[in-house]
């Protein structure tokens, strides 16, 4: 019974994480896996675009589909339910500690022997508990590592430290290559070893104490910041609150102000109609007049209506139109245009930064800046995990690299800086060093203006030698400043604001740029002088 539920616990194990299947997947080869199993193992070979089977091999492309196998999955726990088997997670698998009494597929140790050097599951743990022989035996947490209590060279166990040479040794060794070296028992030493530890962690206890002193410290000014943010953002609303309902009672009483000038212009346009409907009416009296007039056939009656002829033809003077007038709300229209563009310019400034003053301000930001080792020129070995750079003219050529700057000695980092950020650099005490932000397009090769950090409109370089000068597309600036071998840099990307500061006791600025970057930037190096001169980034905490 216990054979046949162990065979079907090993027919339905993931052969990618070894335990039972959980959400089955069946891939078109036929094989079972965990889907999150074959999903990660897929996800390693993205880049490569090559999805395999991992027990037959077989290929497939594009990467199918993952679809749960239900009938799978309700068996599974079918089985689960109704079968005896002992639970898959008590056999050792790959990285356990397996019981080295065990045959066949083994248990996993439960407890490891320091006299034995073996490690043994609970079963098989029964005679140390029970049998007075073992009763002397050290048991501890079961361990791969019991091999590391046996000397390499004589096979013996390791029960003797040799304090001249800080290692472990068994008593042949104290006889042998340790013979007169002050050697106690390890447990003689563990004991010291032991009140060192315990000083050792008094300081650490000490130490988290007061770092969470500092943590809730932060907290509270945390808390402080949330609270001061709450009361601008509700002032501000306040404030906007007010300015609206100003520029819409503004915008009542302009409405207004047209509409009573458009009433007495209208009614002024009306009378002046009015006068001359009148006109009309009476010109065309007259007209009429005249007409039955030309038309009389009787000479001495024409001679008679002839005489008040002047009368009929006097004219009525009446105020013409002024088409000028027209142009009625052009100077409302003026006004408003203006109040509206000088509360864009004033809406449209941007906000004030909190301004940074302190180092510390400065270290909020702080980065760590690794060097691209395919950036670096020949003539610069790179050190201290490509923070460091020294110069050397005899220094082997490295390989080729696209990237690789191969005329002049300088270096880009490996990352890009986005946001703001804060970095430090030293520089050995005679070395001539400038410190860098560049595009990563920058050349890398060919016209010495369009490779060398400061001479192209890619980068923005500040030279620290016996004095400061700042370049930039080719201009440069002599700039004053006091001489330290760190420079400080702060690149707000997103602002467009780059700045450069010696670092001593206090931060002095030495250059600030104002300008629009269009690509992400890359912390650089240039390194010219005497072999042996170096810069480095500088490990901020």
């Amino acid at each position: 019974m216990l054979q046949s539920a162990i065979s079907w616990a090993v027919k339905f194990c993931c052969s990618i994480c070894l335990d039972l299947l959980k959400d089955p997947v069946t891939i078109s080869c036929g094989h079972n896996y965990c889907m999150s199993c074959i999903k990660a193992h897929w996800d390693e070979a993205d880049q490569k675009n090559i999805y395999t089977c991992p027990q037959c091999r077989q290929t497939f492309y594009p990467r199918p589909v993952l679809v749960k196998n239900t009938m799978l999955a309700e068996l599974i726990e079918e089985r689960r339910k109704t079968e005896a088997a002992p639970a898959d997670h008590c056999y050792a698998r790959p990285g356990d500690v397996a019981c080295d009494v065990c045959t066949g597929r083994k248990l996993k140790a439960f407890k490891s022997c320091l006299v034995c050097l073996a490690s043994y599951c609970e079963q098989h743990l029964q005679p140390h508990y029970e049998s007075p022989t073992f009763k002397k035996h050290k048991l501890t947490e079961a361990s791969l590592k019991l091999q590391e209590n046996i000397c390499s060279r004589h096979d013996e166990v390791m029960k003797i430290f040799c304090r001249t040479d800080q290692q472990c040794i068994c008593y042949l060794c104290s006889m042998d290559e340790h013979k007169g070296h002050d050697t106690v028992s390890a447990a003689a030493e563990r004991t010291e070893k032991q009140k060192e530890l315990g000083e050792s962690q008094q300081k650490i206890q000490q130490r988290i104490q007061d770092r969470e002193k500092d943590v809730k410290v932060l907290q509270q000014e945390m808390k402080d910041i949330d609270s001061s943010a709450d009361k601008a953002v509700e002032d501000s609303e306040k404030i906007f609150t007010e300015l609206i309902r100003l520029i819409e009672k503004r915008s009542s009483d302009v409405k207004q102000h047209i509409r009573s000038r458009q009433e007495t212009e209208v009614s002024r346009v009306k009378k002046l109609q009015e006068k001359l409907d009148q006109e009309i009416a009476e010109l065309k009296r007259k007209d009429a007049e005249l007409e039955q007039l030309s038309r009389t056939e009787d000479h001495i009656q024409f001679f008679h209506s002839y005489l008040s002829l002047s009368k009929l033809t006097e004219s009525t003077e009446s105020p013409r139109p002024n088409i000028d007038c027209l142009q009625h709300f052009e100077d409302v229209m003026a006004a408003v245009t203006a109040a509206r563009d000088k509360m864009q310019t004033i809406l449209t400034e941007k906000l004030p930064l909190a301004e940074l003053t302190t180092r510390a301000d400065f270290l909020q930001y702080s980065r760590k800046i690794t060097l691209d080792p395919n950036t670096a020129n020949n003539f610069l070995v790179l050190s201290e995990g490509n923070r460091k750079i020294t110069f050397n003219t005899k220094n082997p050529p490295y390989s080729q690299h696209p990237d690789r700057f191969t005329r002049i000695s300088q270096v880009l980092s490996k990352d890009d800086l986005t946001g703001r950020c804060y970095w430090e650099v030293e520089r050995s005490r005679k070395a001539g060093v400038a410190v860098v932000v560049a595009y990563k397009s920058i050349a890398r090769s060919g016209d010495l203006n369009a490779c060398v950090f400061g001479f192209n409109e890619k980068s923005w370089n500040l030279h620290c030698d016996n004095s400061y000068t700042f370049r930039h597309d080719n201009h440069s600036i002599s700039i004053s400043g006091p001489k330290s071998s760190r420079v400080g840099v702060y690149l707000d990307h997103s602002a467009g604001i780059l700045s450069f500061y010696s670092v001593s006791q206090r931060m002095t600025l030495l250059h600030r740029v104002q300008t629009t970057f269009t690509e992400p930037l890359y912390a650089g190096l240039f390194l010219g002088g005497s072999n042996g001169d170096t810069a480095e980034f500088c490990k901020l905490k």
